[in-house]
C-alpha cells in the first residue's frame, strides 16, 4: 500500500472532524475506521479489520520514521 493512499486530503479530513493530532500518514485509515465505530456503538469486535488496517499503517508509518532516524545518526558519524 502507498503512503499516498493512505493520507487524506485537508478537505476529507476537515468534513470528517479529525482532530489535528491525528492528521497524519494514516488519516485516510482513520476515517472509516471513525465511521465504523460511530455506526457500531464503539463495539470493539465490530471493527476489527478496519482498525487493524490502521494500527498497521501506525507501525508501518514508525518503523519507516524509526530507519530514517537511523540513517540520519549514521550519516551524521
Amino acid at each position: 500500500m502507498s503512503s499516498s493512499s493512505t493520507i487524506a486530503t485537508r478537505e476529507e479530513m476537515k468534513a470528517a472532524k479529525l482532530p489535528l493530532g491525528w492528521r497524519d500518514q494514516c488519516s485516510a485509515l482513520l476515517i472509516p475506521l471513525n465511521i465504523c465505530r460511530k455506526e457500531k456503538h464503539f463495539l470493539p469486535w465490530e471493527c476489527e479489520h478496519e482498525r487493524h488496517v490502521y494500527e498497521k499503517c501506525q507501525y508501518d508509518d514508525y518503523m519507516r520514521r524509526m530507519a530514517e532516524l537511523s540513517r540520519r545518526k549514521k550519516a551524521e558519524l
